[in-house]
């Protein structure tokens, strides 16, 4: 078996608390198109969707016209306030997670990836900000997969890579996340800080309550 291994991130919630501009974008975007914006709790429990299946649960009584206007709304709210705040201070990195990265990315072994309900867009200009060029051999973005928790994200990083699942982890903090590792056939490690509450990651297979347990937890899972 090759020695090779595979480590998925998701982004917000995850490696990025993004939370603040996400709903903040999320009430511009009702307000934009004239809707009565949802709840803070609401607008957190669909991070990890792809937008047009967020926007339909969050606004499942909005026409399909609406729907797809509340997704432009959005896109374009959440740009401004990243280009007028920079990534660094929008969606500032989890104590511990550029270590961790960077930890990783040193073991000749270990390839990183992202899996994102993110668009290509928004991820590059995280990345970008954060400094994490050349960190993500492969990142998978909504605009090319269904929503998590298909599991089309993973299945094309781990054909991407050239790895079993066997060979790979997802590292999320959503049910979605966990739910998606599960079909794509990988363990799915669930993370306490971000935006789901750990009771909901019942797919988890282990959890992590740090930055700092994940490489170890790697080292048992994958050797």
């Amino acid at each position: 078996m090759s020695d090779l291994r595979l480590v998925i991130f998701d982004v917000d919630g995850t490696l990025v608390d993004s939370q603040g501009d996400i709903v903040g974008s999320m009430v511009s975007a009702f307000e934009t198109v004239g809707l009565n914006a949802p709840a803070r709790r609401e607008i957190l429990s669909i991070v990890g969707l792809s937008l047009d299946v967020a926007m339909a649960e969050l606004a499942p009584k909005a026409s399909i016209g609406q729907q797809v206007d509340l997704v432009a709304a959005y896109k374009d709210a959440y740009h401004q306030r990243r280009v007028q705040k920079g990534s660094m201070a929008s969606s500032p990195m989890y104590p511990g997670a550029r270590a961790v990265l960077e930890q990783l990315r040193a073991q000749e072994e270990t390839f990183l990836g992202v899996a994102t309900g993110k668009s290509r867009r928004g991820l590059d200009g995280l990345i970008a900000g954060h400094g994490l060029d050349g960190v993500f051999t492969t990142q998978q973005v909504a605009d090319h997969h269904p929503s998590k928790p298909h599991p089309a994200m993973i299945e094309a990083a781990l054909q991407e890579i050239g790895v079993p699942a066997e060979r790979a982890v997802m590292i999320g903090d959503t049910s979605f996340d966990m739910d998606m590792a599960k079909a794509a056939g990988v363990t799915a490690i669930g993370v306490t800080w971000g935006y789901h509450a750990p009771g909901r990651l019942t797919a988890a297979d282990h959890i992590a309550e740090t930055f700092e347990e994940i490489p170890p937890l790697i080292e048992t899972l994958l050797g």
